[in-house]
């Protein structure tokens, strides 16, 4: 059982840097933050980072990769996150493109209390993809949110959540929206007997952050969203250990850390942060929408999501941000029957919205 973490780096030097220099620097700053020449020898073996691996690329970058103790962590995601890219984030030239995660790492962790089984229990659906939409816009009623919560329902949405954009405002405020849109899919549910949950929005800030899940909790939901990277990562381990609630993580923000030199490679932030922190669902921007992931990089998400990772349960990827209703069986077929397929404005588009989610819902079905 390894007791390091493992950090591969794509490394692009800056004027007047060297490979080796570049990489020696970073396994100091993320650990000791002092020069080699500060540090005995008992903390350069058993605290700083070690360079296990550098090669160059005829391209004129530098896959490098560094292990580091646990020690230098602790357990907590906190600390984890600021080793994997705290100081060095302020860098140039910085990509992180895989991760090898300990099992004691893993076991601190924890990851989704429900995954893939436990969402497939509480929608009831066995097998298949499942079909999520999100109500909005922003400026609507709760009154108004909630009869399209009623319509997706009487479809079989299987998952209704709030946009993301939907918070507290005061055309919807969320204690008004919640009890609605609650309602709503248990109205559908006495008159199809088919279960939707509505998953409302909670991201907000730490004060107001418990209340709202505490909420949703007593209004009966069974789960929520919540945007991890706006409220800090490790509130989605706080919503699993406190409240009990099925998670399904929003990617706003995270764009800033995806950069074709620096930063985080997409399925790592989105696939295994996101789930080790306990993400049962997690969301990101279809190849093909509107906003310009490759199918490479959204195979390696779901890849990330689903994948063996010690007892670790693996995370629903819920790929959406634009998806076409027309290519949504395509997309099932290519990524397999074990995503939520998320799509809002093109069955907003059709009008008649419990219509074409059962139309949606049935094309999804013979996929």
């Amino acid at each position: 059982m390894s007791d390091r973490l493992d950090i591969t780096y794509i490394l692009t030097c800056q004027a007047g840097e060297t490979a080796e220099e570049k990489t020696l620097g970073i396994a100091l700053e993320q650990t000791v933050e002092l020069p080699q020449s500060c540090l005995d020898a008992d903390l350069q073996t058993r605290i700083t980072g070690r360079v296990d691996e550098l090669v160059a690329l005829a391209d004129g970058r530098y896959p490098a990769r560094i292990s580091y103790p646990l020690a230098a962590i602790g357990g907590e995601l906190t600390q984890c996150l600021n080793l994997l890219f705290g100081n060095i984030s302020l860098k140039r030239g910085i990509r992180i493109v895989d991760i090898s995660w300990p099992e004691p790492l893993l076991a601190a962790l924890g990851g989704p209390a429900y995954g893939i089984a436990g969402l497939r229990q509480l929608t009831g659906q066995a097998n298949g993809p499942l079909l999520c939409s999100a109500l909005k816009p922003v400026g609507l009623s709760a009154a108004q949110l909630a009869e399209r919560c009623y319509q997706f329902a009487l479809g079989g949405v299987h998952i209704i959540k709030d946009d993301h954009g939907v918070a507290d405002q005061p055309d919807a405020p969320f204690a008004e929206r919640l009890a609605l849109c609650q309602a709503a899919v248990e109205r559908a549910a006495d008159e199809t007997g088919q279960r939707s949950l509505y998953f409302p929005n909670v991201t907000a800030s730490y004060r107001e952050l418990p209340r709202r899940l505490q909420a949703a909790k007593d209004a009966g939901c069974r789960g929520v969203l919540i945007s991890p990277w706006i409220t800090g990562l490790d509130a989605l381990r706080f919503a699993r250990d406190e409240f009990g609630l099925a998670l399904m993580a929003h990617p706003a923000l995270t764009g800033a850390c995806f950069g074709p030199d620096h930063g985080l490679a997409e399925e790592l932030l989105l696939g295994d942060l996101f789930r080790l922190a306990g993400a049962d669902a997690s969301i990101y921007p279809n190849a093909g929408g509107r906003f310009g992931f490759s199918v490479e990089t959204c195979e390696a998400i779901n890849h990330r999501l689903r994948r063996p990772l010690g007892a670790v349960k693996p995370s629903m990827p819920t790929p959406g941000g634009g998806m076409d209703v027309a290519r949504a069986p395509e997309w099932v077929r290519r990524y397999g029957s074990d995503i939520i397929v998320l799509i809002g404005g093109s069955l907003y588009a059709q009008g008649d919205l419990a219509g074409a989610s059962k139309a949606l819902r049935e094309a999804l079905t013979a996929a």
